[in-house]
């Protein structure tokens, strides 16, 4: 296990304090008694107190972490010997716990024989111990492990599985911990004793679970399709390759095609990105979340860091998947030079993310201006290919108006004069038609009229002012820039 060895090598190195960032105590401990071998353990937690880390004899009842820290730091207790606390992180903001942590950290870098193992489910510790901890993560279980597991309780309580649905299983509790997948096979066998497909839907629910209670990412539900959109044609025939790709993807890597890893689609506002990731999910049959960078950003030390990597695993754990992030060039805006160290570091986990990704996981990032986008992003191997949006051209213009009438009145579109709506929008965004089209709608049932027409359309037209009005400069120098850096078009 990855774990051990890090264990065995940090504390071999002498560092003072090691994080483990985990909630299976159980497991952990398993961890450290292998790793420790022959050395003396000593414990503190707040349910426990202060006692033996292998036997949990108390030691020393009544104390509190500040007294035991105080206790060991003044009389060398360390000395060959490790120190195991358990949720620290509720005590860091008690200076004498900052100040006796720090003061034994100073003196195992000294050459004091010891090593300090915190284990908390909250990565979170001050600044003052910053330089100190070195902070492991808890390994989630291989596929192979995963089926080791299920075969072992499946044995236990004496039931069979086939070897497809050991297959498909597994591949449903990538990303969950032993702890998580030992309740839910548990619960799996409760609801009618035995194991059958319908129990992949209870592991998917659990994953959701994860989701909403991480407060990072967000499952959006899916309601656009392909016919949702009003062109993009060239943009629709590559997703659709990539769909084939993903839903046949074990078949597809034997075969030796790569792993897909994402889209950035980028371009004018209002013109269909956001809808496009909507639709890349319904495509690929697979769940959509949304990564909003601002909930990363968090107020303590390695807090953003910790958020960003928690996203990441948990997109890998939901996959396959569709993993969007909306509005990039905002996320990491002035990672060239005038970004903080924070926003650098954040940046420095996605990049390395994107290009080592092997997981099923498919990013769809948008961004209305991509001079803003550093070019470590749109480097080869980040992206499977970048796509611009433009403002939509005439045939475009008349299939979003048909799309838009015949959701709201499609009775009544077949005596509309589209060709006529078409030649007077010009310049108009797939938004600036879309909202045309409602206030439209909106005028035919306030006259009482009965029916939509082209009069009540041309009308909203006269009083809609069109994203090429209203940022015309910066549309042109964008669309400049775009056909200067030969990104492929998404329309025809």
């Amino acid at each position: 296990m990855q774990i051990k060895k890090a264990l065995n090598s940090y504390v071999d190195a002498g560092y003072p304090i090691i994080y483990i960032n985990s909630f299976e105590e159980t497991k952990v401990d398993n961890i450290i008694s292998s790793a420790m071998g022959g050395r003396k353990g000593l414990e503190w937690s707040g349910s426990q107190g202060f006692c033996d880390f292998k036997t949990k004899q108390n030691l020393i009842p009544g104390n509190g972490l500040a007294e035991t820290l105080s206790l060991l730091c003044a009389d060398n207790e360390l000395e060959r010997k490790f120190f195991v606390i358990k949720d620290a992180h509720l005590y860091f903001d008690d200076p004498k716990v900052i100040t006796c942590l720090k003061s034994i950290a100073l003196k195992i870098s000294q050459g004091l024989d010891a090593v300090v193992i915190i284990v908390s489910s909250v990565l979170k510790f001050p600044k003052e111990l910053e330089k100190f901890i070195t902070i492991l993560e808890m390994d989630y279980p291989t596929q192979d492990e995963i089926k080791d597991q299920i075969i072992t309780f499946a044995d236990e309580q004496g039931v069979t599985i086939t070897d497809e649905l050991l297959e498909d299983m597994s591949m449903y509790f990538k990303g969950l911990t032993e702890f998580e997948i030992e309740n839910l096979l548990a619960a799996a066998l409760a609801d009618d004793g035995m194991f059958t497909r319908s129990d992949l839907k209870l592991i998917f629910d659990q994953k959701q679970q994860m989701i909403m209670k991480s407060g990072i990412l967000e499952m959006i539900p899916l309601k656009e399709r392909p016919e949702d959109i009003g062109g993009l044609e060239n943009l629709k025939s590559w997703l659709e390759r990539k769909s084939k790709v993903f839903k046949s993807i074990n078949k597809a890597v034997e075969f030796g095609v790569n792993m897909p890893k994402g889209v950035l689609i980028a371009g004018v506002p209002g013109c269909g990105k956001s809808l496009c990731a909507k639709v890349t999910a319904q495509m690929f049959d697979v769940p959509l979340l949304r990564l909003d960078m601002g909930k990363i950003m968090g107020k303590y030390v390695g807090e953003s860091e910790e958020n960003m990597r928690k996203a990441i695993a948990l997109a890998e754990a939901i996959s396959p998947c569709i993993l969007w992030i909306d509005e990039l060039e905002k996320a990491f805006a002035g990672v060239n030079g005038t970004g903080n160290e924070v926003t650098v570091r954040l940046f420095g986990t996605f990049l390395t993310w994107m290009q080592e990704k092997s997981s099923s996981t498919f990013v769809v990032a948008t961004a209305n201006d991509i001079t803003k986008l550093p070019p470590e992003l749109m480097r080869k191997g980040r992206f499977d290919e970048i796509f611009y949006v433009g403002l939509p051209k005439p045939e475009e213009r008349r299939k979003i108006f048909e799309i838009h009438i015949g959701k709201r009145r499609k009775q009544d579109l077949a005596n509309i004069d589209i060709s006529s709506l078409v030649s007077q929008t010009e310049g108009y965004s797939g938004a600036d038609v879309e909202g045309v089209v409602i206030d439209a709608v909106e005028s035919a049932f306030v006259d009482g009229s009965g029916a939509l027409t082209t009069e009540h359309l041309n009308s909203a037209i006269k009083n809609t002012h069109s994203l090429s009005e209203i940022m015309k400069e910066s549309l042109t120098n964008l669309s400049k820039e775009y056909e200067n850096r030969h990104f492929k078009s998404a329309s025809r």
